[in-house]
């Protein structure tokens, strides 16, 4: 009987270390035909060239080794159906008038006569329209960029209007940040046509940028829903913003939640700052060292700094309570392209409706 169950004991143990190897096992990596295949079953139905989005997308991924999942396939298709519906370079209404209130801006802040403006914008262009012509056309960002490139090189108060400055800050289906893009495109797979900035507007540059602006940063999110506002407001803007209640509770300083920690390039302590070093004596902290650990507020390592622990300690103690780790961060969007009032949350909130029908078609 004793070898009986000796027997049995080692059986059941061979039994569990099976099963707990199975369970550790990794599924085996997709082949790109794979991966472009679930793409196309969940774009949207009504997208155009199917494949050639799919195509990108794949490349994408595969050129910044980040995973397939359905998650982040489906986190991928709703930022760009909120923001293009799936064009490369999709126009915007009444994209003409916001370009002239533009210059008529810049050129007020300038001191520059609007008389003197009208006439630099009859000079003939390039290809033979007047800026004044091709502005009043213009119907995509593209179109836009091109022309104050133009403008600024060939007009002569271009310089002064923009100092070199293209006033088109977004492009391409994602509408990804081209300053985004130019810092991050050293391990860009493409051949550059022109400039980073033409690469945005094309769409394997721009969900290129997009996917890594969106997916491209580890986070610890338990739900994509924060990854949508930080497309919006910044990395880790949903997290700063949580850290910046937790502040906000401990100190009894009315913050924004904004998700911006600090004033970088400036020595002068912003509104978080300054509400951070109020509890410097309870937190154990000079304002040197609270200084340089809000600074890490742009990486994942924010989270095992002494400052972000002793913080929310500090203020889950004085609420009695677990505080968030990830708030929306209240931040009223801003741009001459937007016509009404809109928050992050709001965009975040709409991408994320997407997002669960994109994940409900998947099944």
């Amino acid at each position: 009987m004793q070898a009986h169950r000796l027997i049995m004991s080692i059986v059941a143990l061979l039994v569990l270390a099976g099963c707990g190897s199975q369970r550790t096992q990794q599924a085996p990596a997709r082949t790109p035909a794979e991966v472009k295949a679930e793409i196309m079953r969940l774009l949207p139905a009504k997208t155009g060239d199917r494949q050639g989005w799919a195509t990108d997308i794949q490349a994408a991924f595969a050129a910044q080794n980040i995973e397939t999942t359905t998650q982040n396939l489906c986190s991928v298709l709703a930022v760009t159906e909120q923001e293009s519906t799936f064009q490369a370079d999709p126009s915007v209404p009444g994209l003409g008038k916001i370009a002239r209130d533009e210059i008529d801006r810049r050129a007020a802040k300038a001191h520059i006569p609007g008389l003197l403006v009208s006439a630099a914008l009859q000079v003939r262009s390039p290809n033979g329209k007047s800026y004044s012509e091709r502005l009043n056309a213009a119907r995509s960002e593209k179109e836009l960029s091109a022309i104050f490139d133009d403008f600024i090189g060939m007009v002569p108060m271009g310089k002064s209007l923009f100092g070199g400055l293209n006033p088109v800050h977004t492009g391409g289906p994602m509408q990804v940040s081209i300053e985004f893009a130019e810092q991050h495109a050293k391990a860009y797979p493409y051949p550059v046509d022109g400039s980073i900035r033409h690469e945005v507007f094309t769409r394997r540059g721009g969900m290129y940028f997009g996917i890594a602006h969106l997916l491209g940063y580890p986070v610890n999110y338990p739900q994509p829903l924060y990854r949508f506002a930080d497309f919006n407001a910044g990395w880790y803007a949903s997290r700063n913003a949580a850290f910046q209640n937790a502040v906000s509770r401990a100190s009894g300083i009315a913050l924004a939640l904004d998700g911006d920690l600090v004033n970088y390039g400036s020595i002068m302590p912003g509104n978080t700052e300054v509400a951070v070093r109020s509890l410097g004596k309870q937190l154990g902290m000079r304002n040197t060292t609270i200084r340089d650990q809000l600074e890490e507020g742009k990486s994942l390592a924010f989270e095992n700094s002494s400052l972000y622990q002793r913080v929310f300690a500090l203020a889950e103690r004085a609420e009695g309570r677990s505080l968030p780790r990830q708030v929306l961060p209240g931040i009223v969007l801003q741009s001459p392209k937007i016509t009404r009032k809109l928050t992050t949350a709001w965009f975040a909130k709409r991408v994320d409706e997407r997002y669960q029908r994109c994940m409900a078609r998947a099944g």
